[in-house]
């Protein structure tokens, strides 16, 4: 069962671990990365946050670094000779979308250092996903810093899957040293696939649960999302709005929640607040829009 009331009682200390890297829509380059925009709205929620990850030596990275420092994010991001990374961002017709990844970038390649070992000790709430895991070097300072963790913190397996930049070992292994896990509905066939059970929430849940996944996040778009935590379940119709891009609105969503509940939210209640906060990101440009969460919260319309 995932207890969350030992964290509750202390000082919550996020880490967003992984790729940081810049989308770029039609030439304007948006700061981005999963775990960097689940740290960012940690952050917004009010929850001490930090991004860990690694950038290059070269015009992203300086810009990455300042704008890190314009959003008040603190980072432990070493140095690299590969090159920062970015995705080129392109949109359909309903603001879906298409990411297209640049090859053996510094988010590859995050050094295993004792400074990466000593954060990992003091944190108690991180996100991850898998496209940091496509090369061994990253992979390994992912795993090295989750299994140095404190036993009851919680480790959120975000998974995120991007072209072919994952394969069933990742997965698994990832899964077993995760509590909680999100996917969405393009994600859910492969993963029934690799856990060898029927292709519906709840049975992959049953399944998740013998992994010691407690916590099963799913998101179908435009329709619905669904939550099991222990023995609860909630689901909530997503809210329609003119949306801009999608780009972050699942990031926002899992940290909003998770945020919410470490707050000591029900289930239902943080539920709600992040199907709000992910549709109002999906109004925006970009993964990191500026916002006060109070006023998200009270806007009918979302």
């Amino acid at each position: 069962m995932l207890n969350l009331q030992n964290i509750i009682n202390s000082k919550i200390r996020c880490v967003g671990l992984g790729e940081v890297l810049f989308d770029i829509f039609e030439n304007n380059p948006k700061l981005g990365g999963a775990p960097a925009n689940f740290a960012y709205h940690c952050k917004q929620q009010g929850l001490e946050s930090m991004v860990v990850s690694a950038l290059g030596d070269d015009k992203l990275g300086q810009i990455a670094r300042a704008k890190l420092a314009l959003r008040f994010l603190p980072n432990y991001i070493p140095t690299v000779k590969e090159q920062t990374g970015y995705v080129d961002v392109k949109l359909d017709a309903d603001g879906i979308a298409n990411y297209t990844f640049s090859n053996d970038s510094a988010y590859d390649n995050i050094p295993l250092t004792d400074e990466l070992l000593e954060i990992a000790k003091s944190v108690n709430v991180v996100c991850f996903g898998s496209l940091a895991q496509r090369n061994t070097v990253s992979r390994q300072s992912i795993y090295a810093f989750l299994d140095a963790m404190d036993d009851n913190s919680i480790k959120i397996y975000d998974i995120n899957l991007r072209q072919k930049f994952y394969n069933k070992e990742v997965i698994l292994e990832s899964l077993h040293r995760a509590n909680v896990f999100k996917c969405n509905e393009d994600e859910i066939d492969i993963i029934c696939n690799y856990l060898e059970c029927n292709n519906t929430s709840s049975d992959l849940f049953a399944k998740l649960q013998n992994l010691n996944v407690n916590c099963f996040i799913f998101t179908k778009g435009a329709d619905e999302s669904q939550i099991f935590l222990n023995d609860s379940f909630s689901c909530i119709k997503t809210p329609k709005v003119k949306v801009v891009d999608t780009v972050g609105a699942g990031d926002s969503f899992t940290a909003t929640f998770i945020a919410s509940l470490l707050k000591g939210d029900d289930l239902f209640t943080a539920h709600n607040k992040a199907v709000k906060l992910a549709a109002f990101v999906c109004e925006q440009r970009g993964a990191m829009p500026n916002y006060n969460i109070d006023e998200v919260l009270k806007n009918k319309n979302l």
